[in-house]
């Protein structure tokens, strides 16, 4: 009988430390349940000579009585706490919870939409893999086109004519096919680059695109709204720089510089939208006009908040996405 001793001590000291009216359950289940401990005991009595059938019913029939008191005074117990105890709930927990919190890019993509949003933008997506004439061809960049030289592009080996897009403006088509003028979209995604990382340069990163088509659109707006924008992202007292510059898909084109640390830096291109892009998208270009602009969000990010290595927004280290 000693194993049976040990039994119930076993029984009555793990209802004990029990603290939930749940554990209670699961204890009374574990010991006097259909498919419990002691339920395995009473099985065998029946295999028994009728001298030891008596005395092992006996045993077994005091141990259960002794744990079913055990339960009723633990449940007694539990359900007496909450008089005894008044429950704060206004009080913090004890244990501290880490919250979760956005990644630096969507914060500062969070920051690039709501701006825009506040102007009328509506915000546009467009597919990662992309067709050679969304991605060149349409822009006004062919198969012969200097330019094309720039992109270092990734094309998908089982899919002819199918890359992994290397700028956000095949959503400028996509935008004229899909809508009506007048237009007035951003482009927020992700890009892809052919080329060895450093720094400064990774093999994906995020751009914005920006397309405003209407019937008196004109650099005047472009402007107006670019110095708009890099005031609230940088500040009202950031300094601005226009000058011209060139892309395949603007007519004309022109580049934004901001002053950081007394030199100029440059954080964005823009222009008119070419004629021939407006063509590409069934739009009549002596009856519309407008403008388009890009930038590149991990790099507005870095001159923003002074970080000197692209690849730290990848990395997943909590030293470094904890800071923002």
């Amino acid at each position: 009988m000693e194993d049976l001793e040990i039994l119930k001590n076993k029984a009555r000291e793990e209802i004990k430390l029990a603290k939930e009216a749940l554990e209670v359950d699961e204890l009374e289940a574990k010991f006097l349940g259909k498919k419990g401990i002691l339920r395995k005991y009473f099985s065998w009595l029946k295999s028994l000579p009728p001298s030891e059938r008596k005395k092992l019913g006996q045993k077994l029939n005091q141990i259960k009585e002794e744990i079913e008191k055990a339960i009723l005074q633990k449940r007694k117990e539990l359900k007496e706490v909450p008089s005894r105890e008044f429950l704060d709930l206004t009080l913090p927990p004890k244990k501290v919870t880490f919250l979760g919190r956005l990644h630096p890019l969507s914060q500062i993509f969070k920051e690039f939409i709501e701006f825009f949003l506040r102007l009328g933008f509506e915000v546009l997506l467009g597919p990662e893999i992309e067709d050679e004439w969304h991605n060149f061809d349409g822009l006004n960049i062919p198969r012969d086109h200097p330019a094309r030289d720039l992109w270092n592009t990734i094309w998908l080996k089982d899919f002819k004519g199918k890359l992994l897009r290397t700028h956000t403006s095949p959503v400028q088509l996509r935008a004229m096919e899909q809508k009506k003028p007048p237009l007035k979209v951003i482009v927020p995604g992700r890009v892809f680059r052919y080329e060895a990382t450093d720094p400064s340069h990774e093999i994906q990163f995020h751009q914005l695109e920006g397309l405003w088509i209407d019937k008196n659109i004109s650099l005047v707006n472009l402007k107006a709204i670019l110095t708009l924008f890099l005031k609230e992202i940088f500040g009202q007292e950031v300094r601005l720089r226009f000058r011209p510059g060139f892309f395949p898909f603007t007519e004309p084109s022109l580049e934004v510089d901001i002053l950081k640390d007394k030199k100029w830096v440059e954080v964005l291109g823009a222009g008119m939208v070419h004629p021939n892009v407006l063509k590409n998208g069934k739009i009549d270009p002596k009856k519309w006009q407008g403008f388009a602009f890009g930038l590149g969000v991990e790099r507005l990010a870095m001159i923003k908040w002074g970080i000197n290595d692209i690849r730290l927004f990848f990395g997943n280290d909590l030293r470094f996405l904890n800071q923002f």
